[in-house]
């Protein structure tokens, strides 16, 4: 396969030109040269910005992601720190459920207040006392082709 412009490698990834600009400004990937004012790329970019993609989708931060791969651009994953994610996103799945199941308690109730429901009185007593935690704030991912409103790349 032969080199890839930018428009090629933004095209084929499924991201603006202007993440694949912002992740070589933070180190993540890296042209390897110009052809008239385009950037070039090699193909295995793709399969790095893949790796980026699933570490972006598993909630890791860009600087995160860039500590995964070596100087020269191979992955260096650690697998504890996966495990550590993956641990991390099983106790945001378990909020999650409870959070659901609250809410589809909350939309039936039959009581016609749901402060005289006493589930609902309960699931507010757990919440105030900080056992349903509030969803963390997310780190934004980069913006994807076709999606607006989504202009400024993450930080």
């Amino acid at each position: 396969m032969t080199d890839l412009d930018i428009a090629e490698v933004a095209h084929r990834a499924g991201v603006p030109a202007s993440t694949l600009r912002f992740y070589e400004e933070k180190g993540l990937i890296a042209s390897i040269g110009r052809r008239g004012l385009r950037r070039q790329y090699d193909p295995g970019v793709l399969e790095r910005l893949a790796l980026i993609a699933v570490g972006r989708t598993a909630g890791f931060s860009l600087d995160e992601i860039a500590r995964m791969f070596t100087p020269d651009g191979q992955p260096r994953i650690d697998r504890q720190v996966l495990a550590a994610k993956a641990d991390e996103l099983d106790r945001t799945i378990r909020e999650l459920g409870v959070l659901r199941d609250s809410l589809r308690h909350a939309a039936a109730c039959p009581a016609p207040s749901h402060l005289e429901c006493s589930t609902c009185r309960r699931l507010l007593k757990a919440a105030a006392s900080g056992a349903v935690t509030a969803s963390r704030k997310r780190t934004p991912r980069p913006p994807r082709s076709g999606q607006p409103g989504r202009t400024v790349p993450p930080t």
